[in-house]
């Protein structure tokens, strides 16, 4: 099987199927420190990266953002003093789809 961090985000349209709970445990296994949350209904996927300083957050920060722009796929991003938190899910679909757990995978691999 391919790595999630290996693939692309595919174009996702409203109508795009949202990730069931029984694939997304399956998923969830090549991503085992993110978790899975939900915000006013919305399943979501979350982690905290804990950076030395805000500096080498905010750098980290900017490497999720061109990661972002380069799928074509956009978390919400929170940076604080030596901490960032990333949050992937899909605006259209109000949920999951494969594209957040490969953007989440592609995420954890990311230097920092």
């Amino acid at each position: 099987m391919t790595n999630l961090h290996e693939l692309q985000c595919e174009a996702c349209r409203a109508d795009a199927p949202r990730v069931e709970q029984d694939e997304a445990s399956a998923l969830q296994v090549s991503i085992p420190d993110w978790e899975l949350i939900t915000v006013d209904g919305i399943d979501q996927l979350r982690r905290e990266f804990t950076f030395k300083n805000f500096k080498l957050a905010w750098a980290f920060s900017n490497e999720v953002a061109t990661l972002a722009e380069a799928e074509g796929h956009h978390p919400a991003i929170l940076l604080e003093w030596g901490k960032v938190s990333v949050t992937w899910w899909t605006h259209k679909i109000k949920g999951l789809h494969k594209n957040d757990f490969i953007c989440a995978a592609k995420t954890d691999a990311l230097p920092r």
